[in-house]
């Protein structure tokens, strides 16, 4: 974990995202968060980091979503050298679609 990250307000919106219970409660927190350009992007990358382990190609990727090559590149970076989040995240859905 990233001490650069970690502080009192950090940890507080964290609990609060984890206390978001249904899909309708998230769209409210962070259209009140963020702006709908800083969702799309965070919405983008999540995109670009499935794609990416499903194999696709910069290509294919940048044609479905249109994040640009450094986008892709930073997310790619982030799976293989970052905190692992992705991947958690990533195979946390797949089991989940694999159990319905």
């Amino acid at each position: 974990m990233s001490s650069k990250l970690k502080d009192e307000n950090t940890d507080n919106l964290f609990r609060a995202i984890l206390s978001l219970e249904t899909i309708e409660e998230c769209y409210s927190f962070f259209e009140d968060l963020g702006t709908i350009s800083e969702i799309k992007a965070f919405a983008q990358r999540f995109a670009v980091a499935s794609m990416l382990m499903e194999k696709k190609t910069y290509k294919e990727i940048h044609e479905k979503t249109g994040a640009s090559e450094a986008t892709i590149s930073r997310v790619n970076r982030a799976l293989h050298y970052g905190a692992d989040g992705y991947k958690l995240i990533l195979e946390r859905l797949k089991k989940k679609e694999s159990n319905s």
